[in-house]
């Protein structure tokens, strides 16, 4: 018989999805736990619309995270693609955090994610979001309802914006997951170009300065990403994607304000992320029906994956 080396150090390494509705804290949940800001967040919904892959490294293990786009009841095939892309990784994970709002009530939308699960035989944690909006005596007749609904492996009160119940979820984690291989430098938090997290800031400042359909019948194209070896800057030329003039003119603004308060607020973002100072340039380009031609979105690079 083999005898076992006990004091052998093991590493383990895992894959975990992060699913629910729409703006239930997915996003905010993946940046709060790399320390850093990979995903962009907005208050409005469906502002995911990629698989944003987040890497955490500890100690003694590598956790890989996928956040995902909300699940909702898709018409449009913007949004079809979106939750479809979100369902693709129920299968590939080692466990699956499905996130759930605090301060609503859970209603059709969760039971028809839990419907999705039944049929996977991968640990499921039921992660309630945004404690801090509600009072404690309020999660215990939900926790007990949720319960019902679904065998979950735990249930794991969180608040991501002051990180309590971050280091509960954590460990439940790390506990989960089994002896692997690290599958990426432990020195990077993220796999995602940088083309594309770029072009995901720029998206994030319109959702957070324009309302209404503008901002969901928006797309970035990054034409241009150059560093001169010469010159300590980034220079990124970007194009913003609408489908009517009429949004072609709001995301200008009156004598250009709109678009230069965009790209200001973009270009700093960046050159927090990136360490160096970024020349930035958007331009706006009118291409009606985008978002409901399929290969227009396979060209942005939205289809799924």
């Amino acid at each position: 018989m083999k005898k076992v080396n006990k004091d052998r150090e093991i590493f383990k390494s895992g894959f975990v999805s992060i699913i629910g509705r729409p703006n239930v804290g997915k996003s905010t949940l993946l940046n709060l736990i790399l320390g850093e800001k990979i995903s962009i967040t907005t208050k409005k919904p469906q502002t995911t619309r990629n698989r944003i892959t987040g890497i955490k490294n500890l100690p003694s293990a590598q956790i890989v995270f996928w956040d995902t786009p909300g699940i909702h009841k898709a018409r449009d095939i913007l949004n079809k693609m979106m939750v479809k892309t979100a369902l693709s990784t129920i299968s590939e994970v080692d466990v699956i955090f499905f996130m759930i709002d605090a301060d609503k009530r859970s209603g059709q939308g969760d039971n028809f994610i839990l419907s999705l699960l039944e049929a996977v035989k991968i640990p499921v944690i039921l992660v309630i979001n945004k404690i801090d909006l509600v009072q404690k005596g309020m999660l215990l007749p939900l926790i007990e309802t949720m319960s019902k609904k679904y065998p979950f492996k735990e249930i794991v009160p969180l608040s991501s914006k002051t990180g309590e119940g971050l280091d509960r979820l954590m460990s439940i984690v790390v506990e989960s997951i089994n002896e692997g291989p690290r599958y990426f430098p432990d020195d990077i938090v993220t796999d995602m170009p940088e083309r594309f997290i770029v072009s995901e800031i720029i998206r994030e400042k319109i959702l957070q300065r324009l309302h209404e359909e503008v901002p969901y019948l928006t797309a970035v194209e990054i034409e241009k990403f150059d560093e001169p070896q010469d010159r300590n800057v980034i220079i990124i030329h970007a194009l913003i994607i609408v489908e009517r003039d009429s949004q072609k003119g709001i995301i200008v603004g009156k004598g250009g304000k709109m678009i230069k308060t965009i790209g200001t607020l973009a270009r700093k973002d960046m050159e927090s992320l990136l360490g160096t100072k970024v020349y930035l340039e958007l331009f706006v380009k009118v291409k009606s029906g985008w978002s409901r031609s399929a290969q227009s979105l396979r060209d942005l690079g939205l289809d799924e994956q």
